[in-house]
């Protein structure tokens, strides 16, 4: 954009300082964090200050990230604190992520997707939420096969295939285990044996979809998912090992980004 004498504004800044987020480019993102301030005299806005928090949280500088919240000219909003309470969760760092939880709820109650994570004190906090009447946004996933659109919700058994879908996703299990995959139970909220929390797991609306392509479309052909949440880590690491064992690309649009799944492997480099 320098060379073609276009100047970026505040929106260019946006796109940059989130690719350094989730490229894991910490310097660079400081680096254009200053530059928009210094040498195009653009003022932050709350966006700007929550790729930042993203930025040094998805490095696992959380004390850094917590630290430049506190030193915010403005007053954190709920993206703000849930970038936070995503770094908490991901580098398991329950303390701090109790804490953000707790301003997140006071700045935006009804966003309670944010709450998913295993803090101390997290039931009250979902208590006081369903107390409230709020709700949690139902995650779906949908692929398209044959020019027909398919949409799974977890755990869905409506399918006119259910039967094949799951008997699929239960192999797909026992493959994955055999190659080094272990359920992260850490993202089942439900308190409820071990291997009821699996089949949760199991039953997330990308892996539903993934099966259902998989039964439905050629081997080794490619599958294409999108996703109206951000895939959670278990997913994400299931769908590494599923698109090692069974040779296929698979790709995942979420809320966040693009994920290219293909030989055990994700085009984020574990970076969204």
């Amino acid at each position: 954009m320098l060379d073609g004498e276009v100047k970026p504004d505040h929106v260019t800044f946006v796109s940059l300082l989130s690719a350094c987020s989730h490229s894991g480019l910490v310097s660079d993102g400081e680096w254009c964090f200053c530059l928009m301030q210094e040498n195009f005299g653009i003022k932050p806005i709350l966006k700007h200050y929550g790729c930042m928090v993203d930025l040094y949280g998805r490095a696992g500088l959380l004390d850094v990230a917590f630290e430049f919240i506190k030193s915010m000219p403005m007053k954190p909003d709920g993206s703000i604190w849930g970038a936070l309470i995503s770094a908490c969760r991901i580098h398991r760092n329950v303390e701090l992520g109790k804490y953000a939880s707790d301003r997140l709820f006071e700045v935006d109650s009804e966003n309670v997707g944010y709450y998913a994570g295993k803090w101390e004190g997290v039931n009250d906090v979902r208590s006081l939420a369903r107390g409230m009447g709020l709700k949690k946004t139902p995650g779906w996933s949908s692929i398209e096969v044959d020019k027909k659109v398919n949409v799974f919700y977890t755990g869905n058994q409506t399918h006119t295939q259910c039967n094949e879908i799951y008997k699929e996703l239960k192999e797909l299990c026992e493959k994955i285990k055999a190659k080094g995959y272990v359920p992260d139970f850490g993202f089942v909220l439900q308190d409820v044996e071990d291997d009821e929390k699996e089949h949760i797991l199991m039953s997330h609306s990308e892996r539903l979809a993934i099966a259902y392509g998989i039964i439905s479309t050629p081997p080794k052909s490619s599958l294409r998912i999108f996703k109206n949440l951000r895939v959670c880590g278990d997913c994400h690491s299931a769908i590494k090992c599923i698109s090692d064992i069974t040779g296929r690309e698979i790709v995942v649009r979420d809320s966040n980004r693009f994920h290219h799944f293909k030989d055990g492997s994700c085009s984020c480099g574990d970076y969204w």
